[in-house]
């Protein structure tokens, strides 16, 4: 009775987590109840006879989870039940005309050269990707055909009923799947790639909480669920084959809503692979949370303006990407964000290189800059992942809602050659407005690296034109103009072995 239980118990659990699984279920049921009617109906069962069987294995092999699934499946036992029938036959009549004594030989030759063959294209990635499924039918099918057209007279027959009941069985089940509470993949692997930007954005955003502000004392399940809430982004290391699968589940599926049916699914792949780079990063910066050497806090804070702008904005960024893929738009919001992260990243260089860190013990100087670089290295990485979503945004044809005009003055007649449209943020109501050239502003000019920097006082006026509402804003403040220039995590080494070296 308690194993009843038990199984009661993990059934609704395994319900809860996706209720789609009871409707998959259900759908099962309803499509084998449909082709058993080949033997329960008596006119059907006169014209297909026991070969209507096959249409119930059908149905239970091809039948999958979603609409791709089920339909390259599908598509795939078709395809290759008629090429292998065809090529059964084409034995089957080559071997009669040697006579009843060469016939057997040279079937089990033909049996033995395409199982061979085609076992061994099994093996190419790309067939056994997308149609590995196929070629094994392809192996059944002519050898089932071969053996028993030896002992059959009616080859033809047999081979017409066989493939009719396949079809049968592989279109109820690909009509119920798609008309009937579809599911379909390329939705799932869009929906988990926006969900992996959210996790790592959530991790970065209370990295540097955590890391500052060190609250271990208190409440033992409150800190237990703070971080088990934390390393939520473990699941994104894992989920390289669910994406691999999705997206070729995905290729074989028709157009749905706002899917098209030659969808760049190749590109949520290397979304994907980014996104996992970065989490490694996040994996060994939160390392650093549960390690047993701790940095004092006053050195910590040393820092602490700029690693939590670094760290803050990464995870704003991975947050805008996020919500713009979930609506299927496109935004600029993120780059606003990955240009604020990276002018922290040159604010700690300058930071680190004017000797800040220099009464650190090298110990701890090793474990702060090994956080430092790790941190470089995720917003380097964030601007990869914005520059890869941008791709995917316009390689999917995503809409652009937004419709934005911007005007800029100045107290005096200073001209001003042009202005970045200003992006409002999901987060905060402020606006950016980046000026990339003023005739009268002094602009320093690094020829080696190409960097320019401009700081100026003018007064702003904002005006952004939505669809639905129109927003105005007056400010008086610095504008500042960041080229986009990668941070260089070597900066950071070298001026920490700099003074490692000098104090020994």
């Amino acid at each position: 009775m308690e194993k009843v239980r038990e199984i009661v118990r993990e059934g609704r659990r395994v319900g809860k987590e996706d209720p789609r699984r009871v409707v998959h279920a259900f759908k099962v049921g309803l499509a084998l109840a449909l082709v058993s009617s080949f033997y329960y109906y008596q006119p059907l069962y006169d014209n297909f006879g026991v070969n209507a069987m096959w249409a119930v294995m059908t149905v239970v092999v091809v039948f999958e989870f979603s609409v791709g699934a089920t339909l390259g499946k599908g598509i795939n036992r078709a395809v290759a039940t008629l090429v292998a029938g065809g090529l059964g036959i084409g034995a089957h009549h080559l071997a009669s005309l040697s006579g009843p004594t060469i016939e057997p030989i040279l079937l089990a030759i033909f049996v033995f050269v395409q199982a061979a063959l085609s076992t061994f294209v099994r093996f190419f990635p790309r067939v056994k990707a997308r149609y590995d499924y196929g070629i094994l039918i392809f192996i059944l099918t002519f050898s089932l055909i071969s053996v028993s057209g030896f002992r059959e007279d009616e080859i033809l027959d047999l081979a017409h009923k066989r493939l009719s009941t396949v079809i049968m069985g592989g279109v109820s089940c690909v009509l119920i799947s798609i008309f009937v509470c579809p599911v379909w993949a390329g939705q799932d692997l869009h929906s988990l790639i926006a969900s992996n930007l959210d996790t790592l954005s959530h991790f970065l955003q209370e990295f540097v909480e955590e890391y500052f502000e060190a609250t271990d004392d208190g409440d033992i399940k409150e800190v237990e669920k703070r971080i088990k809430n934390l390393e939520r982004y473990k699941s994104v290391l894992n989920s390289k084959s669910n994406e691999e699968t999705l997206a070729n589940f995905a290729r074989w599926e028709p157009r749905h809503g706002q899917f098209r049916f030659r969808h760049p699914w190749q590109q949520y792949l290397a979304v994907a692979a980014l996104l996992r780079q970065c989490t490694y990063r996040i994996d060994a910066l939160n390392s650093y949370l549960k390690s047993d050497f701790q940095i004092p806090m006053d050195i910590k804070k040393k820092l602490g303006e700029s690693l939590r702008r670094m760290s803050s904005e990464s995870g704003k960024s991975l947050k805008e990407m996020s919500i713009s893929l979930k609506k299927m738009t496109k935004s600029s919001s993120a780059d606003i964000h990955v240009l604020n992260s990276q002018s922290a990243c040159k604010t700690l260089s300058t930071l680190l290189k004017s000797g800040i860190l220099n009464d650190v013990e090298p110990l701890q100087l090793i474990s702060l800059t090994t956080t430092v670089s790790l941190l470089i290295d995720i917003v380097n990485l964030t601007e990869k992942i914005s520059e890869s979503v941008h791709e995917l945004a316009s390689a999917a044809r995503f809409k652009n809602k937004m419709k934005p005009t911007a005007s800029l003055k100045k107290s005096d007649s200073v001209s001003i050659g042009r202005a970045a449209v200003p992006i409002k943020s999901h987060d905060s109501d402020d606006h950016v407005v980046t000026i990339l050239c003023d005739a009268d502003v002094s602009n320093t000019v690094d020829q080696s690296r190409g960097e320019t920097s401009v700081d100026s006082c003018h007064h702003v006026a904002i005006k952004i034109d939505d669809d639905d509402l129109v927003h105005e804003k007056h400010e008086v403040g610095d504008i500042h103009a960041h080229s986009c220039v990668s941070c260089d995590p070597s900066d950071v080494l070298d001026s920490s072995n700099k003074r490692i070296s000098s104090s020994n």
